[in-house]
């Protein structure tokens, strides 16, 4: 008989469909079966000896949430027997009602040896437990999770355990993980923690990848992709990775209609082993990245979500850096800049932030001409080397996307259908803060905001604290212009200025989005298992 060996995760949920993925411990049909008659039922597919399924449902009631179960060839497998949580629910809300969108990013899922968790409590737990509490209460219409949702480069000590039993450690990757199973592995430990499993069954999430879920400062130059290819661990690391977050996070981000058009996917389902197909894809990608799209849009009543992959679609020869590929650049384009008028915010998902600390912004885009050969070949060197040791590969890296983003965000923002609010979620640098831009030939109409929100469970050494507070500051200012000055580097055209925080924490930001209006609160967790309200404020008039 089939067992439930990961999931449910409710992924994707519109007014009337949704979609349900499940990992099953042998080949069967997995049906889901809703409390109001809607059902799906989906066969599972192989990757590298395990069984997959994403179950589409069909037949929802708008603006209702009907709790549901799984089944795998017809026996009962969810909820578990005795489950101290509520039922899973599927809520389809109203196309023209509030949104509630709550995101983050950087959850570092090893569980505590002991009761004291040396990173803190997590804020995804904390936010299951007041879920369940009350399931009646205000919940998220939609969890995003802006990267690094599982560390291949650092594991738990229970991860190298298991990794020793199964492979020399004193070779390389290490205590790292190398190929697709020890990737499933991550995701046991993320995805099986009670909370989160339980939590991510019955709030819709949406996924994109950032470095860890690859290795650290992963695509960060040329230099660096070079290094890494001439290692004979990296491409069956590379490859691995894709693979699994094709499986385990890709797929449930898109929607049934492009899961109906997907030829990977349905090349991958029909096959009695998808492996060699999904492996091809793979290589594809690490061969060519712009022969890949990991992007996607989805939309939520008159709320537009753009989810940019800024990792994979780069551009690193030093002459040409991009952040994005031309064709992936000329998709984010069209996409914002698709039927003006029919929405009312536009939220722009990057698990790098656009604007950053003033000091950091200046000393990336200065090292960015070093390594470019602005000052000549010992500066160049000098650049690579520190690009690496303090990670200067966010957007101000790649200057010429800086401006790019910044343009594209000004006409969306400008004209009589600009949309309330434009806001750009980020995460990856492990602290919080609000920063808003002011264009220097006139603003666009819209609010525009820069919302950074990490992590989600990690921690940040006191010294960086001090960093990033000091980063704000008028003397780190002045001392970026100087760092600008000596590489050459031209005015950005966006000044911007901190308009929250930073707070530093476990911590998710919520928007509540209405007609034209935006609301955010910041939450932190604490060790008493609340989430504790840090700011609250609106960002458009209601």
């Amino acid at each position: 008989m089939a067992g439930l060996s990961l999931g449910p995760l409710l992924r994707y949920a519109d007014g009337s469909s949704a979609t349900i993925w499940v990992e099953a411990s042998r080949p069967c049909t997995a049906e889901v079966r809703c409390a109001d008659g809607a059902r799906g039922t989906a066969r599972t597919f192989q990757v590298a000896g395990h069984h997959y399924a994403l179950v589409p449902v069909e037949g929802l009631t708008p603006g209702t949430s009907t709790p549901y179960e799984v089944f795998l060839d017809g026996a009962h497998v969810w909820p578990l027997p005795d489950s101290p949580f509520p039922p899973s629910v599927i809520h389809t809300p109203d196309a023209d009602g509030t949104v509630r969108v709550a995101f983050g990013s950087c959850r570092w899922a090893a569980p505590p040896a002991d009761d004291h968790d040396p990173v803190g409590p997590d804020a995804l737990d904390t936010l299951a437990s007041r879920i369940a509490r009350d399931p009646e209460s205000e919940r998220p219409d939609v969890l995003l999770l802006l990267g690094d949702q599982v560390y291949a480069d650092e594991v738990s000590d229970a991860t190298r355990r298991w990794l020793s039993a199964r492979r020399d450690l004193s070779e390389a990757p290490g205590s790292e993980v190398a190929d697709y199973e020890e990737y499933t592995r991550l995701y046991y430990e993320s995805w099986l923690d009670p909370e989160i499993r339980w939590l991510l069954s019955t709030v819709p999430s949406c996924m994109i990848f950032d470095d860890h879920d690859v290795i650290d400062d992963w695509n960060t130059s040329a230099a660096w992709l070079a290094d890494m290819r001439a290692t004979p661990w990296w491409r069956e690391r590379l490859l691995s990775g894709l693979m699994s977050y094709w499986v385990h996070q890709h797929l449930g981000n898109l929607s049934p209609a492009e899961l109906a058009a997907d030829p990977l996917y349905l090349a991958v389902r029909d096959a009695p082993d998808g492996t060699d197909e999904l492996r091809a894809f793979a290589c594809r990608a690490d061969a060519d990245p712009a022969t890949v799209r990991w992007s996607y849009r989805r939309d939520f009543g008159r709320v537009r979500l753009l989810m940019v992959d800024s990792r994979a679609a780069r551009v690193l020869d030093e002459q040409n850096r991009a952040m994005l590929d031309p064709g992936e650049a000329d998709w984010l384009r069209t996409q914002a800049l698709t039927d003006p008028g029919s929405y009312d915010h536009l939220l722009i998902g990057t698990s790098l932030p656009w604007l950053l600390p003033h000091l950091v912004h200046d000393a990336e885009s200065w090292d960015a001409a070093l390594c470019r050969g602005e000052r000549g070949a010992r500066w160049a060197e000098f650049g690579e080397k520190l690009r690496r040791a303090a990670d200067l590969e966010h957007w101000a890296a790649f200057p010429e996307s800086f401006e790019s983003l910044a343009d594209l965000i000004a006409e969306v923002g400008s004209g009589d259908a600009a949309p309330a609010s434009v806001l750009v979620l980020s995460g990856d640098v492990h602290h919080a803060y609000v920063a808003e831009p002011k264009w220097q030939t006139g603003s666009p109409s819209s609010r525009v905001l820069q919302l950074t929100c990490s992590p989600v469970h990690n921690s940040i050494p006191a010294y960086i604290r001090v960093g990033f507070r000091f980063g704000w500051s008028a003397v780190a200012r002045g001392l970026g212009r100087r760092l600008a000055r000596h590489g050459r580097c031209p005015h950005p055209s966006v000044k911007w200025r901190k308009t929250g925080g930073p707070w530093f924490g476990n911590q998710l930001m919520t928007l509540t989005l209405h007609g034209r209006s935006a609301r955010l609160r910041l939450e932190q967790a604490r060790r008493d298992g609340t989430l504790k309200t840090v700011d609250e404020s609106p960002l458009t008039p209601p």
